[in-house]
């Protein structure tokens, strides 16, 4: 007689979908859904239950693995982990044993990693209440572009009332973010962006806009305090020249080389600034609950509007990383969930 040996309740294997990839590459390629198990969360985390992820271009990066030096933390020939994702939005499922914060039910956002599947592990003091009048999809872009929107304006070039902000980038995920965040501190603000965003972007509240595809802003008369350049595509010189004598440059494109990115433009940023009166300041931006918190203030006070301009299925992750990479977005690319994993 054979007898079928059964799996206790309590040890059944729990699954859910994630975009996940075993190898480097286009993300259209390498990206698929694949069944994986439901994350285990620790005493001080919160299993969430995803709604909308938030997708950068450091997500692109990681996916086809350049610049070739990060795969030293990565995976050198192949990723150490293939689920994607750091921006955050869903409902509470699970608390650990020491979180006070959150309770099952719960509508959250905040960052992690491997948010690209139905369920995401996140420490709980990476998570904040969602506003009621935002939906997923909004707060879902806000914590990586808007952290570096916020810091560049505010910490990095010290943006005060009256001062001039040329953001070159204006209608991407950063870009659209740091124009309102700059315009709520005071800023005359100048957009650079190509001819089917223009209106987009006075939409935002830029004061000028300028058409690149049309205009050089590195021959204009005007002279800027800050300039957050996003597309990286004129030399220091050429920028320093349309800056304020004691301005401030952001490069943010991370484009770059295939081994080392943007880094020898870093270099010689840094080299340089010690030596003139204007500051080159390329940065790494953290993301921080108390950062999250102002745009929430700013948003509420009206000051600020998320701007989803792409939103995918999570079985469209790899196109979805794939216009996060390519430079050319308007607003901010999200992954919707399309349907709940059985917890």
């Amino acid at each position: 007689m054979t007898t079928t040996k059964k799996t206790p309740a309590s040890r059944a294997v729990r699954t859910m979908k994630a975009a996940s990839h075993d190898r480097y590459g286009d993300p259209i390629s390498v990206v698929s859904v694949r069944d994986v198990p439901i994350p285990t969360i620790e005493q001080d985390q919160v299993l969430v239950q995803v709604r909308a992820v938030g997708v950068n271009w450091a997500d692109h990066s990681m996916t086809i693995g350049e610049p070739r030096v990060m795969r030293l933390g990565y995976g050198l020939t192949r990723p150490r982990r293939g689920i994607r994702g750091m921006d955050v939005a869903g409902v509470v499922a699970q608390v650990g044993s020491s979180v006070g914060e959150f309770a099952p039910g719960d509508e959250v956002f905040g960052w992690c990693t491997g948010a690209l599947a139905q369920y995401a592990a996140v420490d709980q003091n990476q998570l904040l209440a969602k506003p009621d009048d935002l939906s997923f999809q909004d707060v879902a872009g806000l914590p990586t572009a808007g952290c570096v929107a916020l810091q560049a304006v505010r910490d990095i070039a010290a943006i005060q009332d009256g001062d001039d902000v040329l953001v070159v980038g204006a209608s991407g995920g950063i870009g659209s973010l740091t124009v309102q965040i700059a315009k709520a501190y005071g800023a005359h603000v100048t957009g650079v962006c190509s001819t089917p965003n223009l209106e987009f972007v006075r939409s935002l509240g830029a004061d000028r806009v300028i058409d690149y595809t049309k205009t050089d802003f590195t021959l204009g008369d005007a002279r800027y305090d800050m300039i957050l350049d996003m597309s990286d595509r004129h030399t220091l010189s050429e920028r320093r020249r349309v800056m304020t004598d004691d301005g401030t440059l952001i490069p943010n494109s991370g484009t770059g080389g295939r081994w080392v990115g943007s880094l020898p433009r870093i270099v010689k940023a840094r080299l340089a600034s010690p030596f003139v009166s204007q500051r080159l300041r390329p940065f790494l931006s953290l993301t921080r609950r108390p950062d999250l918190e102002e745009l929430l203030d700013l948003i509420a006070a009206g000051a600020v509007r998320p701007v989803v301009g792409s939103a995918y299925s999570l079985e469209q992750t790899g196109k979805a990383i794939a216009e996060a990479g390519g430079g050319h977005t308007r607003g901010k690319v999200v992954v919707v969930m399309d349907g709940d994993a059985k917890a």
